[in-house]
């Protein structure tokens, strides 16, 4: 018999309650390409943060079942899988760069706890990965917003994880910055087969980078589909949600084939 294709990710009627607010409400989905993109959208609130930090294992759902590469890690308010043993790579939205640290420190962080011994080297292949070489001295505070952005991505990605996940990755970036890190964060995939799942507020970003795109509200899965699907969704909510939004869409996100 064929080998059963075991989702990357699935979620599986996961809610979250903080007190009496139910912040997610019966929420599912699974993503079966490890070579994927996806980026959950929606308004301040409607509970893609805390999808992503269930993904992580920083929180655990009240109700439900989540499942990475076949293994259920969470299930009805128990963590069976705690965030460090989930390969998963997570940046914060505050990035939680070590300030007493240089760049270079920052990126070699993990790969010292985890004792390797070829840390050096592999902490300076990742900078010249992202082109941060020039600022391996340098300490949090002297770099810009997207130099930051790239310094938190370098010290997730050397430890190579199957899954990151990013909260906001794009916010008060520049243009010309936010661009740079869309291509080098596409290229990072194209290499190997991973899955990204980003948090955005943003529909052209969303447009831009993700292949899937699933959009909350209000604690649910209100649409979800491809850029093209939802460019064209019949959902009251989507095409208000797009429409909205259209004074800051330039043409060229709106998804082509």
């Amino acid at each position: 018999s064929e080998m059963e294709i075991k989702p990357v990710i699935s979620v599986s009627k996961v809610s979250k309650r903080f007190d009496t607010k139910t912040v997610l409400n019966d929420v599912s989905f699974s993503l079966n390409e490890k070579n994927s993109f996806v980026a959950l959208l929606g308004r301040s609130g409607c509970g893609k943060t805390t999808l992503l930090r269930l993904l992580a294992g920083l929180l655990t759902p009240d109700d439900g079942i989540i499942y990475l590469n076949g293994e259920v890690v969470s299930q009805n308010g128990r963590l069976l899988v705690p965030p460090h043993k989930r390969k998963i790579g997570f940046i914060f939205q505050d990035l939680a760069l070590f300030p007493h640290f240089t760049v270079f420190e920052n990126i070699a962080f993990g790969l010292k706890a985890n004792k390797m011994a070829e840390y050096k080297n592999m902490t300076s292949v990742m900078m010249e990965r992202l082109n941060i070489v020039s600022l391996a001295k340098n300490y949090p505070n002297e770099l810009s917003g997207g130099q930051q952005q790239l310094v938190a991505l370098a010290r997730t990605m050397v430890l190579d994880p199957g899954i990151i996940l990013m909260d906001e990755p794009l916010t008060n970036l520049d243009v010309k910055v936010k661009r740079s890190i869309i291509s080098i964060l596409l290229e990072l995939r194209e290499e190997r087969a991973r899955t990204f799942i980003i948090v955005t507020h943003d529909h052209a970003d969303a447009f831009n980078l993700a292949d899937k795109i699933i959009l909350l509200d209000n604690g649910k899965i209100v649409d979800d589909g491809t850029p093209r699907e939802i460019w064209n969704s019949n959902v009251e909510f989507t095409r208000d949600f797009i429409e909205l939004d259209q004074t800051n869409i330039s043409v060229s996100s709106a998804p082509t084939d």
